[in-house]
């Protein structure tokens, strides 16, 4: 089964960097890796075409003009790009565990979605490994906020990994799915603008077309960089958005992935 990963960013190359170049140590590497870029400025692109020549796999950039906070439009674009069965998404403030495409692959399973889980990273941490450009962190570390994410474990996972009906805790920062399932649906809804629940109603369509969720624990390990959090501004309207394909049922938008 092929794979690709797919990155969000948005003007942070210092951590981007560090995302990949912890995909590129993993100990099972994607087909390919693409940058999904809500219009980050020169630099960024410049980074990606540096990773881009010296790895063994395509990196590919897919950029979207610079016009506020669209994620679901950027995720479509790349994701639209994508050759892999099956879809990995990640943020661009997220460092791999080594072993973290090969956990998501052996959980892979049609008639199911993955969601990942993430340890938070304090600042002082998250400032230490920017400077010194290393991606190796440790249970022991200092400076983790919920450090039992952090744990490792093929067998802790099969215990507590699990099945699960519910909306709470989802989070595209680490999911998979079926590229043909995200076809199903047509992708994220290119009608949420800024930051929130794009992610959240994707997955209600996702579930209302039979697609089980999948909760996956102590495997497929992601490190969140710290940062400040975006505004909520448009949360309100997003919320609205959400509301209404829970109320409705939907299993499609007509304002998806197919645009691209």
């Amino acid at each position: 089964m092929t794979c690709s990963l797919i990155i969000t960013t948005y003007n942070w190359k210092e951590a981007l960097e560090l995302v990949l170049l912890s995909a590129l140590k993993q100990s099972e590497l994607p087909d390919e890796i693409i940058i999904a870029d809500d219009g980050s400025s020169t630099s960024t692109k410049e980074l990606v075409e540096t990773f881009a020549k010296s790895a063994t796999i395509p990196i590919v950039h897919s950029w979207q003009e610079d016009d506020g906070f669209r994620a679901a439009q950027s995720r479509n674009r790349a994701i639209a790009k994508a050759s892999g069965e099956y879809i990995i998404l990640i943020d661009g403030d997220m460092i791999l565990h080594r072993d973290f495409i090969k956990d998501h692959l052996n959980f892979a399973k049609e008639g199911y979605f993955v969601q990942g889980s993430r340890v938070l990273l304090g600042k002082h941490r998250s400032n230490e490994l920017l400077e010194s450009k290393k991606t190796n962190i440790s249970f022991f570390d200092n400076d983790i906020k919920n450090r039992k994410n952090s744990i490792h474990s093929d067998f802790l996972s099969t215990l507590f990994s699990h099945e699960s009906t519910k909306l709470s805790g989802i989070k595209t920062c680490n999911m998979g799915f079926f590229r043909e399932d995200c076809y199903k649906v047509n992708g994220f809804n290119n009608d949420f603008i800024g930051w929130g629940r794009e992610d959240s109603e994707f997955i209600v369509r996702i579930m209302n077309s039979a697609i089980k969720r999948h909760n996956l624990k102590f495997n497929a390990i992601a490190y969140h960089i710290w940062h400040n959090e975006n505004t909520r501004e448009s949360l309100e309207s997003n919320d609205n958005l959400l509301e209404n394909c829970i109320k409705n049922s939907l299993t499609f938008c007509t304002n998806g992935i197919d645009k691209y």
